[in-house]
């Protein structure tokens, strides 16, 4: 009796089909997500005169300034534009 109720108990899947379907649900979940979208370029910043250096060191508190010297040896030597799509966003 015992090995009737072996025979009729109900088997789970196969190491090679659970594998399978976890793939196949990964792959169509994934399929699924939603695809990012890049935003849309912005029109670039109207080439104009730049402040210069000197005032744009003094935004920064000189206490941060102090630290960036001591840590990374920072100089300011130029004011650049940057193109925002040189920007990580």
């Amino acid at each position: 009796m015992a090995a009737a109720a072996e025979a009729e108990a109900p088997v789970g899947p196969s190491a090679e089909e659970e594998a399978a379907f976890l793939s196949e649900q990964s792959f169509q979940e994934a399929a699924s997500a939603p695809l990012s979208v890049a935003a849309p370029a912005e029109p670039e910043e109207p080439a104009g005169a730049l402040p210069p250096l000197a005032e744009l060191v003094n935004r920064i508190p000189a206490p941060v300034r102090g630290l960036m010297e001591e840590l990374f040896r920072a100089k300011f030597v130029t004011v650049k534009r940057v193109p925002k799509s040189a920007l990580k966003n």
